[in-house]
């Protein structure tokens, strides 16, 4: 049995707390992503993670030594690393003759390989490389995707999810409006994919309404689609299911239409019009002669003597 896989008890306290950390939950925490190098990755490589790591820092591990694995050949090693890091997130990096300056990004399922993208870099500019101020580290981007590959290729629709579950980041409850100051934009063009960085800047406008800005912060990256590993449909809906606690109550007789109005329908019992009691109007009032009429036709009730 693998040392990662045999019940362990805790003998600690801050064992234990580690322990219930790592457990299931309704909620999950937030996912971790960890970042790797391969036995021959150049600098190019490098330097493109270390970039994409400062992105997604605190929720990141870099491993600074290098790998000797193939992802797409054997997974036993990205398995172990990511249940021993607790991530379930991946960007794995590579270069060879084949497939020069390779980044392979990718997520787990109960720690095993869900879904796999490999990606060429073309153009590569570096961080440090934009003379200007960068977001505090830890800062939630924006996500932008441009494009129509995204809705009608079925590798750029799951590589989009895999975009959104690596960069999204904490889930908040609210948010301020100076808090959004990071945009990350992805566009599909021509089989490509143009990855690039923005910082927003608010500038005066001489309204309540401030005049939003764009300034490029890097990193900026030229990417091609290359090989994919992608889940079957039956694994993938596996993966999506939510516990039944987390799942909103449906409540009975209560409907929303296409504008979020909502509807509800009273059950009542049979009313009977004829006692029903209207507005007194004088119009309405029966004149004498149809008074007359009334009790003409109506018997008359024999006196009790």
């Amino acid at each position: 049995m693998d040392s990662l896989d045999r019940v362990v008890k805790p003998k600690t306290k801050r064992a234990k707390r580690f322990l219930e950390n790592r457990a299931p939950k309704l909620t999950e925490n937030t996912k971790n992503a960890m970042f790797i190098k391969g036995g021959n990755a150049n600098s190019t490589v490098t330097e493109a993670l270390k970039d994409i790591y400062a992105l997604k820092k605190p929720f990141a591990v870099l491993y600074k030594k290098k790998n000797i694995t193939r992802p797409f050949e054997d997974q036993t090693s990205l398995e172990f690393f990511s249940k021993k890091s607790d991530c379930s997130l991946f960007l794995f990096g590579s270069h060879n003759k084949k497939r020069p300056n390779n980044l392979t990004i990718g997520r787990m399922y109960d720690y095993h390989v869900l879904d796999m993208v490999e990606l060429g870099i073309e153009k590569f500019v570096h961080l440090r490389d934009f003379k200007n101020s960068k977001c505090p580290e830890g800062t939630k981007p924006m996500l932008i995707f441009a494009g129509d590959a995204f809705d009608l290729s079925e590798d750029h629709r799951r590589l989009k999810s895999l975009l959104i579950d690596f960069f999204r980041g904490p889930a908040v409850p609210s948010v301020r409006l100076a808090g959004l100051e990071h945009v990350l934009h992805f566009t599909a063009v021509d089989e490509k994919i143009y990855m690039r960085s923005y910082k927003v800047l608010l500038k005066k406008s001489g309204c309540k309404i401030p005049r939003i800005e764009l300034e490029d912060m890097g990193p900026s990256l030229d990417l091609v689609i290359r090989r994919t590993h992608l889940a079957s449909d039956d694994l993938y809906k596996l993966s999506l299911k939510q516990p039944k606690a987390l799942k909103p109550k449906k409540k009975k007789n209560i409907s929303h239409d296409a504008f979020g109005t909502k509807y509800g329908r009273i059950h009542m019992q049979k009313q009977d019009l004829d006692k029903l009691q209207t507005r007194k109007m004088k119009g309405l009032k029966k004149r004498p002669a149809e008074m007359k009429t009334g009790n003409e036709h109506s018997p008359k009730k024999a006196k009790l003597g």
